[in-house]
């Protein structure tokens, strides 16, 4: 298969909702191939299980999923940084082909631990931005993936809100202020942010 087909198939299959849940554990072949899946959500959590679950159906819809040698190991997060961390470290030391990485917060840690095992992000804001690629048409390095959303959207979603509730004068956005991307798209342009 081809990088960029494997890329998307990797991505696009990450990205994509499915409504069955699924775990998957680590299998142990004595070759072949290793996918690293990082998710910074908890194991129980439905939507990551959907992501999960979608990504293994478009690995069997590409023949990959049951190939003889392939290796999936996931590892969930939790939302805690030191657990990600530690599972950063686990995935790159069993030097997988690839490495998945949902969110910044599983991007940052490994991109960290290997400039040599390609990383396939998803779900990541402003990439650009956040200095984990050079551009998104160009990313350089180890390290490519698909943007959630970029510094410009907010103000569009804001537009759109206002569409929609003419008379709204006051808005409230919940947000991580620990990750960058996130304090990028939602300050200035009259924003305020607490904390």
């Amino acid at each position: 298969m081809k990088r960029r087909a494997f890329i998307s198939l990797l991505g696009g299959a990450a990205a994509a909702p499915l409504v069955c849940p699924v775990v998957v554990h680590a299998q142990q072949p004595a070759r072949g191939l290793r996918i690293g899946v990082l998710m910074s959500l908890a194991q129980d959590d439905r939507q990551g299980q959907r992501y999960v679950a979608a990504f293994l159906d478009r690995l069997h819809e590409f023949g990959w999923k049951d190939a003889p040698g392939l290796a999936i190991d996931v590892r969930w997060g939790a939302a805690d940084l030191d657990q990600i961390r530690r599972y950063a470290s686990e995935l790159a030391a069993a030097k997988p082909n690839v490495i998945l990485a949902q969110s910044a917060l599983a991007l940052t840690p490994i991109q960290h631990l290997t400039a040599t095992i390609p990383i396939v992000f998803v779900q990541v804001i402003d990439p650009v931005g956040s200095g984990f690629v050079a551009s998104l048409s160009r990313p350089g390095g180890n390290t490519t993936g698909f943007a959630d959303a970029e510094a410009s959207m907010s103000g569009k979603m804001l537009e759109v809100l206002k569409e929609i509730a003419p008379d709204l004068r006051r808005a409230t956005v919940f947000h991580n202020p620990v990750q960058a991307p996130q304090i990028a798209m939602w300050h200035g342009g009259g924003i305020t942010q607490k904390r």
